[in-house]
C-alpha cells in the first residue's frame, strides 16, 4: 500500500513538471507582431542595445526610422 501511494505521488509530480516543459516550448517560436509588420511593409529591422534592453527599429523603404511598436500602434489604431 505504501508503495502504491508513493508511486502515485511520484506520477502526479512527474505529470505536472512535464506539462510546464511543453508550454514553454510552444511560446518560444512566436514571432513579434511589430517585427513581422515592419517586414510586411518592406522595412528592415535594426536592433539597438540600450541600458534598459534591446529596442527594435524599423527602417522603412522611404528612409523613415521608427521604433517598431510605435509603427505598429500608429497603423493599427484600436479606437
Amino acid at each position: 500500500m505504501k508503495f502504491a501511494t508513493a508511486f502515485l505521488a511520484l506520477m502526479v509530480v512527474a505529470g505536472c513538471s512535464t506539462q510546464h516543459g511543453v508550454s514553454a516550448k510552444k511560446s518560444v517560436g512566436m514571432p513579434n507582431p511589430a517585427s513581422v509588420y515592419c517586414q510586411e511593409k518592406g522595412g528592415r529591422l535594426e536592433m539597438v542595445g540600450m541600458n534598459s534592453g534591446t529596442v527594435g527599429y524599423c527602417v522603412l523603404p522611404n528612409g523613415e526610422r521608427i521604433e517598431e511598436w510605435t509603427l505598429y500602434r500608429r497603423d493599427h489604431n484600436q479606437s
